[in-house]
């Protein structure tokens, strides 16, 4: 009996495909999420205009949106790469998806590719929607675009690790719980919003959080028109190399 002779031939497609299609179903996904969208663009618009236009919180010398844009920006990052990506990533694993997922052609490590990617595209769009507004505010940001874009990769795996680490190790209704505490206590504590020099002698304590190492080292950058602030990237990097590391070795599927 001869082979039969199919077309298209059967068998998985390549994986850079596979990735590429994945990430635009993943981001698609996070677009369409009505509570996801709320972290993600909503509350961060309204905060940086709401404290950029009222005078409520003392940000020190100078427009109050030129010390507000770059604590925003660190905001968006981690509204997507932390508490978004935690808990849709969390109740995916709850509902069995990723373990179908993980049986399917696309490696593991792909999809956790595809959702890195994905976390990317986000934050790419929000960053140009957040830097539209804070230029309509009359924002006039100074510095290199390179020390911005380092600090954003790093800060976005800092927070991609604590992330994937959180939504990995708990239960889904814990992640949800525990994401969005983080995310209002990093808001309220994180020197987005408020200069770390107002909590005393706990904001050197402060500063050492991902969340302050970003919002430190943007606004150095962007308001102050330094160079590349090590001492935040540093921060930024043992995060990432903590919450990578953890994730990917205490990550359970099941």
């Amino acid at each position: 009996m001869s082979a039969g002779i199919f077309s298209p031939k059967p068998g998985a497609a390549p994986v850079g495909r596979m990735i590429a299609a994945q990430t635009a179903l993943e981001t698609r996904m996070l677009l369409r999420n009505g509570e996801q969208l709320l972290l993600t663009v909503i509350i961060p618009s309204l905060l940086l205009v709401l404290f950029s236009t009222v005078d409520v919180v003392d940000t020190g010398a100078g427009e109050a949106v030129d010390f507000l844009a770059p604590g925003v920006l660190a905001l968006a990052v981690m509204s997507t790469a932390f508490t978004g990506q935690a808990i849709a990533t969390g109740f995916e694993r709850r509902y069995g998806v990723l373990k179908r997922l993980g049986a399917s052609p696309l490696p593991r490590w792909a999809l956790m590719t595809a959702k890195t990617l994905s976390v990317l595209v986000t934050e790419v769009l929000q960053i140009a929607l957040l830097t539209a507004i804070a230029l309509g505010l009359g924002w006039s940001p100074q510095g290199g675009p390179l020390s911005v874009l380092l600090l954003l990769v790093l800060g976005t795996a800092a927070f991609s690790g604590l992330g994937l680490l959180m939504a990995g190790t708990l239960k889904a209704e814990a992640t949800l719980a525990a994401a969005n505490l983080v995310f209002l206590l990093l808001l309220v504590g994180g020197g987005v919003i408020v200069p770390l020099e107002k909590f005393g002698a706990a904001g050197d304590v402060l500063a050492l959080l991902p969340i302050s190492a970003l919002s430190d080292g943007l606004r150095d950058v962007l308001q102050g028109g330094a160079g590349m602030p090590w001492a935040d990237a540093g921060i930024l990097a043992v995060w990432a190399v903590l919450g990578l590391g953890a994730a990917a070795r205490f990550f359970r599927w099941e």
